[in-house]
C-alpha cells in the first residue's frame, strides 16, 4: 500500500494563482496515472468551480456534500468525496458557509487538528496517492488546520510588484505550525502569472532568491489567456487545451512536484 502524501497550496496574499495551480496540478497528476483527492478549503469555491458549473457547485451546499458540513460534525471526510469527470480525480467541495469556520473551530478540543482527524480514515485506506488542499488567503485556525494535516506546503507567488506582499508573514506562520506539526515541510515557491518582458519579473526572482527558507521551482507559469477560458468552462487548462503553453507548464511543474515528493 502506497503512502498518501498531502500537499497544501497556501498564500495569505489573494490573487497568487493558488487555486488555479492546485486545480491544474491535481488534474495533471491524475493524467500521469496518480489517484488524487482535491479538497476545496476556500469559501470562494473556486477549486470546486474549476470542475463543476455554478449550479452543481451550489447543489453541494444543499446536499451537505461539502467540507464545512464534515468539519462542523467532525465526520469522516470519505463520506463527502465527489467524483469529477476525470479518471483518478475526486474532490471534496467547499461551501460559502466556510466563512464561519473559524467560529466553528474555536471551541473544539485540539482545534488545530480537526481536519487531520477527519482526514485520517481516508489516509489510512491508502487509496489516494496525493491529497491536495486549497487553502484560503488568510492566516488563522483553519489554515493552521490545513497545514497540520499536510506533509508539504507549496506557496504560489504572483510575479508582480504586489505579489511578494506578506510573504514574510507566511513563513512566520509556517514556523508556528511546525512547532506543533514538525512533519510539515515547505516544498517550494511556484512563480505564477509571470511576464518575462516586464522589469518587475526579474526583480521578483531576485527578491525570492534571497529567501533561504524555501526553494524555487524551476518551472514558471506564464501569463496565458487560455487559463481564463478554461475557468469559464469549468475545466482545468491541462484538460481544456492540453497543448497550450500554460497547460504544458503546469504538467512540467507537476512532474517537479512528484519528483520532490518521492525523493
Amino acid at each position: 500500500m502506497s503512502k498518501t502524501r498531502i500537499i497544501a497550496f497556501a498564500n495569505n496574499k489573494g490573487g497568487s494563482g493558488k487555486t488555479t495551480t492546485a486545480a491544474n496540478v491535481g488534474c495533471a497528476m491524475a493524467k500521469l496515472g496518480k489517484r488524487v483527492l482535491l479538497i476545496d478549503g476556500d469559501m470562494q469555491l473556486n477549486l470546486t468551480l474549476s470542475y463543476f458549473d455554478e449550479e452543481r457547485t451550489l447543489s453541494f451546499l444543499e446536499e451537505g456534500k461539502n467540507i464545512y458540513t464534515a468539519l462542523k460534525s467532525e465526520k469522516d471526510l470519505g463520506d463527502f468525496i465527489v467524483p469529477t469527470d476525470y479518471d483518478g480525480l475526486d474532490i471534496i467541495p467547499s461551501s460559502s458557509l466556510m466563512s464561519g469556520i473559524e467560529f466553528e473551530l474555536f471551541p473544539k478540543w485540539q482545534r488545530e487538528f480537526i481536519l487531520r482527524k477527519c482526514l485520517s480514515p481516508t489516509v489510512a485506506r491508502g487509496y489516494y496517492d496525493y491529497i491536495l488542499i486549497d487553502a484560503p488567503p488568510t492566516l488563522g485556525c483553519w489554515v493552521m488546520n490545513i497545514m497540520c494535516a499536510s506533509d508539504f506546503v507549496i506557496i504560489p507567488v504572483e510575479a508582480s510588484p504586489w505579489g511578494l506582499f506578506g510573504l514574510a508573514n507566511m513563513f512566520d506562520f509556517i514556523s508556528e505550525v511546525k512547532n506543533i506539526s514538525p512533519r510539515l515541510e515547505v516544498m517550494g515557491i511556484a512563480i505564477t502569472k509571470a511576464d518575462e518582458r516586464k522589469s518587475y519579473f526579474k526583480q521578483t526572482l531576485e527578491t525570492l532568491g534571497e529567501f533561504d527558507t524555501a526553494r524555487l521551482f524551476e518551472t514558471r507559469i506564464r501569463v496565458d489567456s487560455t487559463v481564463e477560458w478554461s475557468q469559464d468552462n469549468s475545466q482545468p487548462v491541462v484538460a481544456y487545451k492540453k497543448y497550450s503553453r500554460s497547460a504544458l507548464e503546469y504538467v512540467k511543474l507537476t512532474k517537479e512536484i512528484l519528483e520532490y515528493a518521492n525523493r
